[in-house]
């Protein structure tokens, strides 16, 4: 006859089935029941918070380059999707920032009454038909077949300002004048100041809507397709359809991109959105580490400042013209060349292991 278990016994007696894992604090419980676009749009909000008070503490020139790291964040991001997520390899990203640019421009300079906000939503439709038209077209080609296919893009559509150059302006592109900050605060915020802040508010919400889309269910389509594409048709993956709309996905946000570079700068060129721009965001996507929005961030701050950094020591060294505009590219690829040499999953990757490496030693 079995003896009868004390109170004691059920007390201290180990649970039947698995283990039970700790609970969780009430914060990191409350913050994992969220729905996931919230978290990233909370995310977003603390960043605009972030860029809104270094906005506050700098000047004219730095809020240029930090909102010229917002909309090169952006592109890249977009591409980030497309190539890290699906597996599609483009060489023409940076002719869906022209196409974002020009339709900036010619809004402002035939509708000028259209207020920004109607100016981006017009250039997120035409990113949208560019995106599907390209990616239709594009869908049945893998590898250097799609590689090529998008280098004939990111070729020929600078020519179109040529062809037609009362519309488009030809080499000498289009100037623009967009509006500064409203009345209200005109006291707290220079024009750069404001179009600083334009831009950063476009690309958080842009980064929130990218990221929910990576973490949903098309980024795990994406991704199995970028794994095994066979495997995924078997699944039952529409493997046509999801990489158009990841090309719709990348090239929403490159002409995104383009349109705020417009917006910023007030003038579009060709010259702006040649074949190496389309390598330099490419290259950038490895250098910042592919895979991660995060990436993103490392890549943007590359391309911008270290074209600022060679233009200044083409400057101090009294290199002609030419030497100054290729010397820029020079550091990138010798910065690409280390990265990878040292940290093959790029700076990201790298911060990563750091971190990881951390957490060993304090556990």
């Amino acid at each position: 006859m079995s003896q009868p278990t004390t109170q004691r016994d059920k007390r201290t007696e180990a649970p039947s089935g698995s283990d039970r894992t700790p609970p969780k604090t009430p914060r990191a419980s409350r913050w994992a029941s969220m729905p996931l676009p919230v978290r990233h749009l909370l995310l977003a909000v603390l960043g605009l918070v972030g860029v809104t008070g270094l906005l506050f503490v700098t000047g004219d020139l730095t809020a240029l380059r930090i909102a010229a790291v917002g909309y090169t964040m952006l592109a890249v991001a977009g591409l980030q999707l497309l190539v890290g997520g699906s597996g599609q390899v483009s060489l023409g990203h940076g002719a869906f920032m022209m196409i974002g640019a020009y339709t900036m421009a010619l809004l402002v300079l035939h509708q000028p009454m259209l207020p920004l906000a109607a100016n981006l939503g017009i250039i997120v439709v035409v990113s949208i038909i560019a995106g599907i038209a390209v990616g239709a077209a594009t869908a049945r080609l893998h590898g250097p077949y799609l590689a090529g296919a998008t280098l004939i893009l990111a070729v020929g559509l600078p020519g179109l300002t040529h062809r037609y150059h009362d519309l488009l302006g030809g080499s000498n592109g289009l100037n623009i004048r967009t509006a500064g900050a409203p009345p209200f605060l005109q006291d707290l915020l220079s024009t750069s100041e404001w179009r600083a802040l334009v831009v950063w508010t476009t690309v958080v919400i842009g980064l929130a809507v990218l990221a929910t889309i990576s973490s949903g269910r098309l980024g795990r389509r994406m991704r199995a397709i970028r794994d095994d594409e066979t495997a995924a048709a078997m699944a039952g993956v529409p493997v046509g359809k999801t990489k158009v709309v990841a090309f719709v996905i990348a090239s929403t946000a490159g002409g995104l991109a383009g349109g705020l570079q417009a917006y910023v700068l007030g003038t579009v060129t060709p010259s702006s959105f040649t074949l190496v721009l389309s390598l330099t965001l490419l290259a950038a996507l490895v250098l910042g580490g592919i895979g991660s929005l995060w990436g993103a961030l490392w890549a943007s701050i590359a391309i911008v400042y270290l074209q600022i950094w060679a233009g200044d020591l083409a400057g101090a060294m009294n290199l002609s013209r030419d030497a100054e505009n290729n010397l820029p590219i020079v550091f990138f690829g010798v910065v690409l060349i280390l990265v990878l040499r040292f940290w093959p999953l790029g700076v990201h990757g790298a911060l990563q292991s750091l971190r990881a490496r951390l957490r060993a030693r304090e556990s």
